[in-house]
């Protein structure tokens, strides 16, 4: 692909991986088997203040976007649409999306949904718009305080998760796959959907 075509590239793949990232959500939502933490958060909240699923993610989104000011993170076209994106396609494929209603489906939506996370967080990351205002609040932190990814990350993880059980978020068997899965999946897809070369579309 000559470099000419490779910012069109980065856009379609930036928007075509948080589509999906978004429907991935609404997959492990209507399995009924447990969420990864930021997702149990998400529930949680909306559980509690009957705003939509994908409405309590946009508005976390931008709280934690904000989170990035005394950080000095600067967002990318990327990080914005994260914040939007994933809310509105969330609550728009939970509209027509009927829940489970059998363990078998309700498996096949689980790893399903957790299988198109990869690929969708291969897709966006790989496009080099910036990273999501949740990623982007712990590669901050890591920078400004000199931790560890690993324990930064597990910090953020677990403190949402816990946060999101006590607010009645949905944890389970899918909690630990998606733990467990995305890690790897992530590897594979990231390395194939990585658009090579740098392209400053990020705002100053």
């Amino acid at each position: 692909m000559r470099p000419v075509h490779r910012p069109i590239r980065r856009l379609v793949q930036l928007y075509a991986g948080l589509v999906l990232y978004g429907a991935s959500l609404a997959l492990q939502v209507r399995a009924g088997l447990g969420l990864d933490p930021w997702d149990v958060f998400h529930q949680g909240v909306a559980d509690h203040t009957g705003l939509s699923f994908g409405t309590v993610v946009i508005l976390t989104g931008a709280a934690v976007l904000l989170a990035w000011i005394p950080l000095r993170q600067r967002p990318g076209i990327g990080t914005i649409s994260n914040v939007f994106v994933l809310g509105i396609v969330a609550d728009a494929t939970l509209a027509v999306l009927p829940e489970a209603g059998s363990a078998p489906v309700a498996w096949a939506m689980l790893i399903a949904g957790v299988g198109l996370n990869g690929v969708a967080s291969g897709a966006y990351i790989g496009a080099g718009l910036g990273p999501g205002p949740r990623d982007g609040l712990m590669t901050g932190l890591v920078r400004r305080t000199g931790g560890s990814v690993r324990i930064i990350r597990t910090t953020i993880e677990v403190s949402v998760l816990a946060v999101g059980v006590v607010l009645g978020g949905t944890i389970g068997p899918g909690t630990l796959l998606y733990a467990l899965s995305i890690g790897p999946l992530i590897h594979v897809f990231l390395p194939r959907l990585t658009v090579p070369g740098r392209v400053e579309l990020a705002p100053a």
